[in-house]
């Protein structure tokens, strides 16, 4: 079991890290990608995230919103939330896909109608909330130019690589820590 869970995270790391766009400033195109605004009514960029929406809290996922989705060419959205840890490794927290592009924003502890998640780090599907107080953790809002044919409960590595291959535009909120 200890050497799965070693594969995935290397796995991972490597999908989150290496190119793919997800995570940095890597893009999966040689042109540009356009930006997206996304914000939280519950917290700002850089400020905590409230505990309520961390593994103490019984919450789920904070609320978000979005705005700046190219639309014409915009089939659908996705969403990830990921982490650095103190050792520099990358941990999914949550992918969902296949959102409604006309969807400007999440409610907490929601998944939109007809979306798809897939697996997080720790191979399950569905938000797996932080519990690392110092982490920065970062919700990143993708514009897709397809809908992604894959079904719920996805592999990881998979699923942020169609993600990486479809992007056309791209946001990020970041939590600097868990209050």
């Amino acid at each position: 079991m200890g050497h799965r869970r070693i594969a995935v995270a290397a796995a991972t790391a490597v999908a989150l890290s290496a190119g793919c766009g997800i995570v940095g400033g890597g893009s999966p195109t040689e042109n540009s990608l356009d930006g997206l605004s996304v914000s939280s009514p519950r917290f700002r960029d850089q400020a905590p995230l409230p505990s309520e929406f961390s593994c103490t809290g019984q919450s789920g996922n904070p609320p978000l919103r979005w705005s700046g989705v190219p639309q014409k060419q915009t089939r659908s959205i996705a969403l990830v939330v990921d982490a650095t840890n103190a050792q520099g490794a990358v941990e999914a927290h949550w992918v969902l896909f296949n959102v409604d592009s006309l969807t400007t924003e999440l409610a907490p502890n929601s998944v939109p109608k007809g979306a798809l998640q897939g697996l997080s780090s720790n191979g399950k599907v569905g938000y797996a909330p932080p519990c690392r107080p110092e982490d920065t953790y970062r919700f990143s809002v993708y514009a897709l130019n397809a809908e992604l044919a894959l079904k719920n409960g996805a592999g990881l590595r998979e699923t942020l690589e169609q993600i990486a291959q479809h992007t056309i535009a791209r946001g990020r909120l970041s939590a600097a820590h868990i209050e």
